[in-house]
């Protein structure tokens, strides 16, 4: 069975850090390519970033570059969210997703999704 499972959400003040994690199981992550989105009350989903198979490469939302990093450790079959210099505006249920096809900031595209863990940044 096809599962991911997000972890490591939380309340954190503004300028504080969390951790997500996000783990695989009934498949190899390293063979999908994996997005974090965000969904905020009211909000649309939207790709937070990504990190493709095998070279690892990665890509950022304007709005959180230089204070996110994505990374994967494949011995644990896991995709991890490092954010850093939280704002009240990161608040939003946060989600893990893993696709077959090319790397997109597109939540369509995904083919699976974990459950969502919930970040709030508080001021």
């Amino acid at each position: 069975q096809v599962q991911l499972v997000e972890s490591g959400g939380g309340l954190v003040q503004s300028g504080g850090s969390l951790r997500l994690s996000c783990a695989a199981s009934g498949f190899t992550l390293d063979h999908y390519n994996i997005g974090w989105f965000r969904q905020a009350p009211g909000k649309e989903r939207e790709g937070v970033s990504c990190i493709s198979r095998g070279d690892g490469i990665t890509n950022y939302a304007d709005s959180v570059k230089g204070r996110f990093t994505v990374s994967r450790d494949n011995a644990k079959n896991t995709v991890y969210l490092q954010m850093n210099s939280l704002k009240v505006e990161d608040t939003a249920v946060y989600y893990c997703a893993a696709t077959s096809r090319a790397v997109t900031s597109i939540p369509e595209s995904y083919e699976y999704w974990g459950q969502g863990t919930q970040v709030t940044v508080s001021s």
